[in-house]
């Protein structure tokens, strides 16, 4: 997987609940955001299409806690260039765990608005529509509130008078309960005492001085736990299985040094890997293992799509542009092609998606459970086997039942 690091005080983007805010232009989302978050987040003005591009912010809000806000361009733009924002738009949709639809309540709900409601309820994602405006409105729309067409929570705002904001703050804490991720990357794995060892090879890749995010992310649920953490590189994983009594309870190891470190834990010792982990607690887990046997199937002149969720600098032994290209293709004994995407770069069609034999995805752990289970799903819908970084390793160095068995117990 790629190289994503962490602030150790910060809680990574992708465990924070996604709340997105849509609306046609000048319905005053901007404002309204401004006026959640108590922070000049977007910029605000009476010019239709102010907001060009969706404008993130990961903060703490209470009484939410950790969360991404997102400001999205209108959903009615027009032109060549307003289809683009629009684009942008349903992009941010892929990854919205709740979702706000700010009307103007001056004019009322529109085609627009319903259109937009049915994609909600669609995908599964809890919503609330503002009524925005109401120090404008004299007498209220006949459609104003929970439609007989539509059951949402709905609440009545203006970010002149502060009306209804902390009302809606509230709203929003309650629908993001409703997404909370129960499963956990390792600490069902491991209890009290236990001792776990991590292999993290430090190689030009790494960054300096720091953890990358899945490794991080490991240790803390551990800790969580009240697990025993042993954190070595490969080369002193040797040392430290002889200085243990009792064999450890698990290794965790980087993907990339699985063929060497496969060797070193005696059969006995639960294996697998970060990627693995990480697979699991996406939801992806299964359709990974299914991708990855599908290696073998691959033909001569298959295009294969390499993907992460992250963007970095790529180093000359980059593992996806460089590394499983070269392994995939030696296990194949195909010549195949490889496409690369990186960050929210990802086939929006399914014409796109259909021109490739396989997906190969990151272990995605900068991006949140809901995009990547849009990814997984929307290539499973097109006929495309999917798979990750990790769990294809596994397979090409015959481990991955091993790799597996820990999940079984």
């Amino acid at each position: 997987m790629g190289r994503e690091t962490l602030d150790f005080n910060q809680t990574p983007s992708a465990n924070r609940v996604h709340i997105s805010f849509f609306g046609r232009r000048n319905a005053g989302k901007s404002s309204l955001v401004n006026a959640v978050t108590g922070q000049n987040l977007a910029i605000v003005s009476d010019m239709k299409g102010t907001t060009t591009d969706p404008v993130s912010k990961a903060m703490e809000l209470l009484p939410l806690g950790p969360v991404v806000i997102t400001d999205t361009p209108g959903f009615d733009d027009s032109g060549d260039v307003g289809k683009m924002r629009v684009e942008k738009t349903m992009q941010v949709l892929r990854k919205t765990d709740v979702a706000v639809l700010v009307i103007d309540s001056t004019v009322g709900l529109s085609e627009d608005d319903l259109e937009m409601m049915m994609q909600f309820q669609d995908r599964k994602i809890p919503y609330i529509v503002v009524w925005n405006k109401a120090d404008l409105v004299t007498e209220w729309p006949a459609n104003c509130g929970s439609a007989s067409r539509y059951h949402y929570p709905y609440v009545k705002t203006s970010t002149v008078t502060g009306k209804g904001i902390e009302g809606l703050k509230t709203k929003l804490a309650h629908a993001a309960k409703t997404v909370e991720v129960s499963r956990r990357l390792i600490g069902d794995l491991a209890g009290n005492g236990d001792v776990v060892i991590l292999v993290t090879p430090i190689d030009e890749s790494a960054p300096k001085g720091r953890l990358i995010l899945p490794q991080v992310q490991t240790i803390r649920d551990l800790l969580d736990s009240r697990a025993v953490c042993m954190v070595c590189q490969t080369a002193e994983l040797a040392g430290c299985l002889a200085a243990l009594k009792e064999p450890p309870a698990l290794v965790v190891t980087d993907s990339q040094v699985f063929d060497v470190v496969k060797d070193m834990v005696p059969e006995n010792v639960p294996l697998t890997s970060f990627s693995i982990l990480m697979a699991r607690y996406k939801g992806i887990l299964d359709t990974a293992v299914a991708g990855a046997r599908f290696v073998t199937s691959l033909q001569d002149g298959d295009c294969v799509l390499i993907s992460e969720g992250c963007t970095h600098h790529r180093q000359c032994e980059d593992i996806g542009t460089v590394k499983l290209p070269g392994w995939i293709e030696k296990f194949s004994g195909r010549k195949l092609k490889f496409d690369f995407t990186s960050g929210g770069e990802f086939p929006a069609n399914g014409e796109s998606l259909r021109e490739y034999a396989l997906v190969v995805h990151c272990g995605g752990c900068m991006l949140n459970e809901r995009e990547m289970m849009h990814r997984m799903d929307f290539a499973t819908e097109c006929g495309v086997p999917f798979t990750n970084y990790g769990t294809l390793i596994a397979h090409i160095n015959g481990i991955l039942e091993r790799s597996l068995e820990v999940f079984e117990s």
